[in-house]
């Protein structure tokens, strides 16, 4: 299906629509080209971005798909007016609507995730957690490791960094993360950092042929990057883990998604942000 074009169309930063839409999408053998129209929250903006698909549908002759967060009932009117051009994917009528009636009372009717984030505890436990990740990230600092969530470990380039983050983001986990270095695998024992907190411990490995060729692209050529000595290092870690008792699992075939959501289901933590 070439040539079609899709608009996340939201009175917000439109993260809500965009990531429903691609996940919808992904069911299809399709491409599309995105188009993301945040902050619509006026008559006038609708009329533009109607304007806007109109044109798009004289250009590709098929209808633009339309996916919509719009709180503001006049704004939604607008946009899925007859001469709209566009299919019109309206989330707030497809889920809240009905949700209301289920529920027998009105949604709050707030613009974005977090009406105000100067008062929202959810999002101040976001950036808490993010800015723990990023102290704590590759082993900077022992720290306040009391207090994380959840600790990653794994050789080097095997995906910690980015899914301490993304657990800090998404869902306001403290997770820290340490590398396990070939000192550790001559030690033949956890850093001693971990020991208090092996029940925290999720560990990360990869598949040494693609850990080489992520090792290769930050620096090539060098003994880091070798084959051989990827090997080793995987080969070692996964000991380590297996005698700590760790759980573990490979980051080489799974998105960060996946990932996190394998260590949300193993670790249980007590306490989510959404």
């Amino acid at each position: 299906m070439p040539h079609r074009t899709v608009f996340f169309v939201s009175d917000g930063t439109g993260i809500t629509a965009e990531t429903f839409g691609n996940s919808i999408l992904a069911q299809f053998p399709t491409q599309p080209r995105h188009v993301r129209r945040p902050f619509i929250d006026s008559i006038e903006k609708a009329r533009q971005v109607v304007d806007e698909i109109n044109r798009t549908f004289e250009r590709e002759g098929k209808r633009p798909i339309v996916f919509a967060t719009l709180v503001n009932e006049a704004v939604r009117d607008t946009l899925q007016a007859d001469d709209c051009k566009g299919l019109v994917m309206d989330m707030f009528r497809t889920f809240v609507e009905p949700l209301e009636a289920e529920f027998g009372v009105k949604s709050n009717h707030r613009v974005g995730r977090f009406s105000d984030v100067s008062k929202s505890h959810e999002y101040t436990e976001r950036i808490e957690a993010i800015n723990f990740a990023l102290a704590h990230d590759d082993g900077q600092s022992a720290r306040n490791l009391d207090i994380a969530d959840v600790i990653l470990v794994g050789v080097s380039r095997s995906g910690k960094t980015p899914t301490s983050l993304y657990l800090a983001m998404q869902h306001g986990i403290k997770a820290a993360n340490y590398p396990l270095i070939p000192e550790d695998f001559e030690r033949n024992e956890l850093p001693s950092s971990l020991a208090p907190y092996k029940p925290k411990c999720f560990g990360l490995t990869i598949d040494p042929a693609r850990l080489a060729q992520i090792r290769h692209e930050r620096r090539p050529g060098s003994r880091y990057a070798a084959l051989e000595n990827c090997r080793q290092e995987v080969r070692d870690a996964e000991a380590m883990m297996r005698r700590a008792g760790i759980p573990w699992l490979s980051s080489t075939h799974k998105s960060i998604e996946e990932i996190a959501t394998t260590i949300l289901r193993d670790i249980q933590p007590e306490r989510l942000v959404y």
